[in-house]
């Protein structure tokens, strides 16, 4: 993700404890370009609800787990592991 070095600079600058709502209120608009898309910090925070964060790392861990799929490129894709036994896995692509 792009742009994850401002927001790493906002929450880190930030006092804490910081509930969600603050955080929106003051970084929402700041945007993470992902692999597919951009989004904004508030759409990421706002699927979490309402929840106090402790520290920067707490808050930062937050943010990206709360990003869309438009983060993670091709979906279902992994170069690391075998299908399972009976299972199925999607076809190869050329990059």
């Amino acid at each position: 993700m792009r742009c994850i070095a401002d927001m790493d600079a906002n929450l880190d600058a930030h006092s804490y404890p910081a509930t969600t709502s603050e955080l929106i209120e003051a970084y929402g608009e700041t945007e993470l370009e992902l692999q597919n898309g951009t989004e904004t910090v508030r759409e990421a925070l706002s699927r979490l609800g309402e929840t106090t964060y402790e520290d920067a790392n707490a808050a930062r861990t937050a943010v990206l787990s709360a990003v869309s799929e438009d983060a993670i490129g091709r979906k279902g894709y992994s170069d690391r592991d075998a299908p399972t036994v009976g299972g199925t896995s999607p076809p190869p692509l050329s990059l």
